[in-house]
């Protein structure tokens, strides 16, 4: 999992990472707002969700304590984190300001 990952957060295209877990309440609210972001912003932006549970490994790495945790990366760096389910208008504005 980790190469694929390396491979996906080094894309030049914003890629925002969802740690989340199936049993996490606020991570099942999140999930329509991540739709709703991605048919706002389309090819602008890569959503990928990543299971904790599935992934503690990469979990670890990251020091993803809290779900959900949301990541912005671009081009292999972190520009952004943030625990907690947050509005589709705070995460299309964090992703466009972030990522230009």
């Amino acid at each position: 999992m980790n190469s694929t990952f390396d491979q996906i957060i080094h894309s030049e295209k914003p890629v925002l990472i969802d740690f989340f877990a199936t049993w996490c309440g606020p991570c099942q609210m999140l999930a329509p707002i991540l739709k709703e972001v991605k048919d706002s912003l389309g090819e602008r932006v890569s959503i990928i969700k990543i299971d904790v549970d599935k992934n503690q490994e990469l979990a670890a790495q990251y020091q993803v304590r809290g779900v959900p945790t949301m990541m912005l990366f671009q081009n292999g760096k972190q520009l952004w984190r943030q625990s907690g389910v947050l509005s589709k208008e705070e995460i299309v504005k964090t992703v466009i300001e972030k990522s230009n």
